[in-house]
């Protein structure tokens, strides 16, 4: 099993926790959530959080890949 960067896999974790909320708010689903999850731009910035927060963890991963290939 390949070893992940610790930030990897904390910044995958929190995008998906923000990519949750978002969908049920784009859904119509997210006022029984939370009144303010009601509004559909309120899921839209959760959603552009979550894909900011992929891309953060993204980085890291590709930076051990690339120290990897590095040592072989």
């Amino acid at each position: 099993m390949p070893r992940y960067p610790a930030s990897f896999i904390v910044l995958t974790a929190l995008g998906v926790l923000c990519l949750i909320p978002g969908l049920l708010s784009v859904s119509g689903l997210g006022g029984s959530l939370h009144p303010v999850l009601d509004d559909p731009m309120a899921g839209l910035a959760f959603i552009v959080s979550s894909v900011a927060l992929f891309g953060s963890g993204a980085f890291p991963l590709v930076i051990a890949k690339l120290k990897a290939g590095d040592e072989h």
